[in-house]
């Protein structure tokens, strides 16, 4: 009682002359698709008519089917229900749209092997699937007016154009556009690296603010700290004068009450030599003391002060205040790349060199080390970092220990290694601050061979090497409290500086450097 076309119950069965049944509509519309070959066949046997071929009424199929429609409940109950299955609903149906028929798993099966059964979830709306002009199912698609059309559509005004089955176009497009999601996907994780790469900047910048913030405080702090120092140097000088003056006003006094008295002893002397009488020139009684004015006029008579004790206001001393205090505001550098990790090179190491494992001390010891030589490694107590600085500003701090005798400072990667002129400074190929072993303050710059004696009275055993490459100054600082500007050369560079450290007793120790900092002048 199923029509082999729809799979569904006969409706208005008709027979051909082969003897199979279908349903009026569905051969009507199998046999207009087979107009334009001129050949029909039927979809059963695939008998071959030459012409097309009349429909017969099955009388005895219909009056049974009009029995059997007759005899099948009615669906009253809510819900969704297979066509064939209509004693029941089923959890799961299927709408066949070529057959307009709802279906079960079990009748699905039928249905879905065949290309002209359009299948849909049941909640689809047929209209939506039919053509508005011919009222058929929609089963094609046409690729140059780009809209689903009907059997009889792509017979008549889409007769020339491109056309295919809506399950081939679907997968085109669906192929299309997982091409699309994945290009979109590409996109939405550059987005995403992207906006990873940009919060990461912004975190930085966060850092990168609050470290400036952190270090422009400290940096005001200081100067305050330093302005405060100087005002308090000024003005204690400034005092210390002021009670010398008063002491001076004192003298002055003295000096007046000393001249009056010999104004008035120089009075009577004049007048006794004025005298004509000589008894009473003889009988004058005080004539010792007229006669011997020198005496008892000494320091005595002045309070024990010595007028060249006493000088001037002395503004040198204020003069040098405050030139110091346009040094540290006109001199002020900041060293924006922070401290340098200086590591040492223990390829250049001197034999004699021992290098710690973190190699950031170089100690002087008796026992060689075994090293191979190379052209690269120095003949005397020196050794090179393997940090190199081309560009911007840099800072390094060392410690030296147990040693009176030694040079710290930069060098061109081309110094020489073996020559008597390989030491640092004793070249134009490095600079250098060092400490001679005799007793007293012995402490010099160096350069090119020339030597500068620092007058500064040097107490303490860390130094720090400033490098502002651009600006060609390579400066020496003392780290005392305050910090202590010792040197500065002036150059311009022309080859890379590596950091290099001579020893010949003792130990040099880099030191970390700290946070990002302020070079006074």
């Amino acid at each position: 009682m199923n029509c082999s076309i729809c799979l569904n119950i006969y409706t208005d069965p008709v027979m051909l002359r082969c003897g199979h049944n279908f349903c009026r509509v569905c051969i009507d519309r199998v046999l207009d698709t087979q107009d334009q070959s001129g050949v029909y066949l039927c979809p059963e046997c695939r008998k071959r008519f030459t012409q097309r071929p009349a429909l017969m009424k099955d009388i005895a199929l219909r009056k049974i089917m009009e029995k059997f429609l007759f005899t099948q409940p009615t669906q009253t109950e809510p819900g969704i229900f297979c066509t064939y299955c209509v004693d029941s609903p089923v959890p799961a149906v299927i709408s066949c749209l070529h057959c307009e028929a709802s279906l079960c798993d079990k009748h699905l099966r039928v249905h879905s092997k065949s290309p002209e059964h359009v299948l849909s979830e049941t909640g689809t709306s047929l209209e939506n699937r039919k053509c508005s002009v011919h009222k058929k199912i929609l089963e094609y698609y046409c690729i140059e007016d780009t809209a689903c059309i009907c059997v009889y559509c792509s017979a008549g005004e889409h007769r020339e154009h491109r056309v295919e089955r809506l399950d081939e176009a679907s997968e085109k497009k669906k192929e299309k556009l997982r091409n699309v999601l994945q290009k979109l996907i590409t996109k939405r994780e550059e987005t995403e690296e992207r906006v990873q790469s940009l919060e990461e900047r912004r975190r930085k910048a966060q850092e990168k603010s609050s470290g400036e913030a952190e270090r422009v405080t400290a940096l005001f702090l200081d100067m305050r700290r330093w302005l405060d120092d100087l005002e308090k140097r000024v003005l204690s000088e400034i005092s210390r004068q002021e009670k010398e003056s008063l002491s001076l006003s004192a003298l002055i006094h003295q000096l007046e009450i000393k001249k009056d008295e010999l104004s008035r002893k120089m009075r009577h002397i004049e007048e006794l030599c004025n005298m004509t009488d000589p008894l009473t020139v003889l009988q004058e009684p005080d004539t010792g003391d007229l006669c011997d004015p020198e005496e008892g006029g000494g320091d005595e008579d002045t309070g024990g002060h010595k007028t060249h004790d006493v000088d001037d206001l002395d503004v040198t001393v204020i003069s040098d205040t405050f030139c110091t205090l346009c040094d540290i505001i006109s001199g002020i550098r900041v060293y924006e790349e922070g401290p340098a990790d200086i590591l040492l090179d223990v390829n250049t190491a001197q034999n004699n060199l021992l290098i710690s494992d973190d190699l950031k001390t170089a100690t002087k010891t008796e026992e060689k080390q075994n090293r191979p030589k190379t052209a690269e490694r120095f003949l005397y107590y020196q050794v090179m970092s393997k940090n190199r600085f081309s560009s911007g500003q840099h800072y390094w701090d060392v410690g030296i220990s147990s040693s009176r005798y030694w040079r710290v400072g930069m060098c061109y990667p081309s110094i020489d290694r073996r020559g008597d002129q390989s030491l640092i400074g004793d070249n134009n190929k490095s600079w250098g601050l060092r400490r001679r072993r005799s007793r007293g303050n012995n402490y010099l710059v160096i350069h090119d061979n020339k030597q500068i004696q620092l007058p500064h009275n040097i107490s303490s055993d860390r130094f720090r090497i400033c490098l502002d490459y651009e600006a060609g100054q390579l400066s020496f600082y003392e780290l005392c409290d305050p910090i202590r500007h010792l040197h500065t050369f002036t150059a311009t560079f022309t080859e890379p500086l590596h950091a290099v450290l001579w020893v010949r007793e003792g130990s040099i120790k880099i030191s970390e450097g700290g946070r990002k900092w302020t070079q006074p002048s």
